[in-house]
């Protein structure tokens, strides 16, 4: 007499095997979550102070030409390496989905490019800079002491680092964006 075993026991294994690892991929997959928005909303509304910056077409960027308008203020350099690049290029990112998702509201918008380093940024870098990201930017500078004062009102900070070569210098500085 033969002995037939019966395939019914290894198919209710195999189904019960698949059935636990269904199970433990279920229960083990991360839930994904919207990433969380990471800011700080001032409770104490301040106004912004008198200043007077000159932007990248060689005008007057006063406080005058923020009201009205939502305004991403980002304190920076036309040399920076690394964050003002890709700061900027997120803000590009963000300008066209704003156009994109509300029809328009991105003309009641800007993106205001703040040098922090008036000796190397000329007017005409600016505009070179600023542009390159979205010709809608808007680059502006000022002497020193103006600068001092427009970043004590944002409570941003930048700090030049030491000559690595005649005219070569990193600055450290502030990577927020503030939204006036």
């Amino acid at each position: 007499m033969e002995n037939k075993k019966s395939p019914i026991g290894t198919i209710v294994i195999f189904g019960f095997f698949l059935l636990v690892m269904a199970a433990a991929y279920i229960l083990t997959k991360p839930v994904e979550r919207p990433a969380e928005l990471q800011g700080v909303l001032r409770p104490d509304f301040r106004q912004v102070q008198a200043f007077k910056l000159t932007d990248h077409k060689n005008t007057v960027f006063d406080e005058k030409r923020l009201q009205g308008k939502w305004s991403f203020v980002f304190f920076g350099y036309t040399s920076c390496p690394d964050v003002c690049p890709t700061t900027l290029h997120a803000l590009n990112s963000v300008h066209g989905l704003l156009l994109e998702e509300t029809g328009g509201i991105s003309k009641n918008m800007q993106v205001v490019f703040i040098s922090v380093d008036p000796d190397r940024d000329s007017i005409e870098k600016l505009a070179d800079y600023t542009t390159y990201f979205n010709k809608e930017f808007i680059g502006t500078t000022a002497d020193k002491a103006e600068i001092d004062k427009l970043t004590k009102q944002f409570a941003a900070g930048y700090i030049f680092e030491e000559e690595t070569a005649p005219g070569v210098y990193n600055v450290s500085h502030t990577s927020a964006i503030f939204l006036i």
